[in-house]
């Protein structure tokens, strides 16, 4: 609860879609816990964290939803992008499949939010650039036809990963600000007129003349 006088911590939904196996588990728990597992097991259903960040403005809380790849659990994933704020698509670089899939999730998101999103790309596994099977070029190409954000990450060595989330924090939080309503100026108070000096003498001495 905030303090008296202190404005709530602003709240964004992120949620992670991607096909299985392409590391949103990873990159999510870089950023919460500065860890990496080589070990993970896939997620069963939808995984939630939160976690606050500063920006330029102040701090947000972001609230973070990791979604299963796997295809048995695709039914659950609209329910969840429909009230994000932003989406983050995950692929592998070093799957060419998994980034043709990312057409199909941005469609998704689409279908369910419309333009009212944001929408980044997100490469990775860069540490595996031996195995790359997408290049850079490609993915800039992917996300200029989308008209979205992108990055290229890697979970295990932690590169781009605090930059990824400060980026989505920052340019979040100025959208909601260009959408806020603007507070209506009040009108100004009328004028009071002042009475004149020939008025105030008048009070002394009476004369015919008045104020113009």
């Amino acid at each position: 609860m905030a303090a008296a006088g202190t404005a709530p911590l602003k709240k964004y939904k992120l949620v992670f879609i991607g096909d299985q196996s392409v590391g949103k588990t990873s990159i999510i728990s870089r950023f919460m816990y500065d860890t990496f597992d080589t070990h993970y097991a896939s997620t069963i259903g939808i995984d939630f964290v939160s976690k606050s960040v500063p920006i330029d403005r102040g701090t947000v809380r972001l609230q973070l939803w990791d979604t299963a790849g796997q295809e048995r659990f695709r039914s659950l994933i609209p329910a969840y992008i429909r009230d994000s704020q932003v989406a983050v698509v995950v692929f592998d670089i070093t799957s060419r499949a998994s980034f043709d899939s990312t057409t199909t999730w941005i469609a998704d998101v689409r279908a369910q939010r419309g333009n009212d999103v944001i929408i980044v790309l997100v490469g990775n596994k860069t540490d595996l650039v031996s195995q790359r099977e997408v290049s850079a070029a490609e993915i800039e190409q992917r996300a200029n036809e989308q008209e979205i954000m992108f990055i290229e990450t890697s979970a295990k060595e932690g590169f781009n990963i605090k930059l990824l989330f400060r980026r989505l924090a920052t340019v979040r939080a100025r959208a909601a600000a260009r959408r806020a309503p603007r507070a209506r100026r009040s009108p100004p108070a009328a004028r009071r007129r002042r009475p004149c000096r020939r008025w105030r003498r008048a009070r002394r001495r009476p004369t015919r003349r008045s104020c113009s």
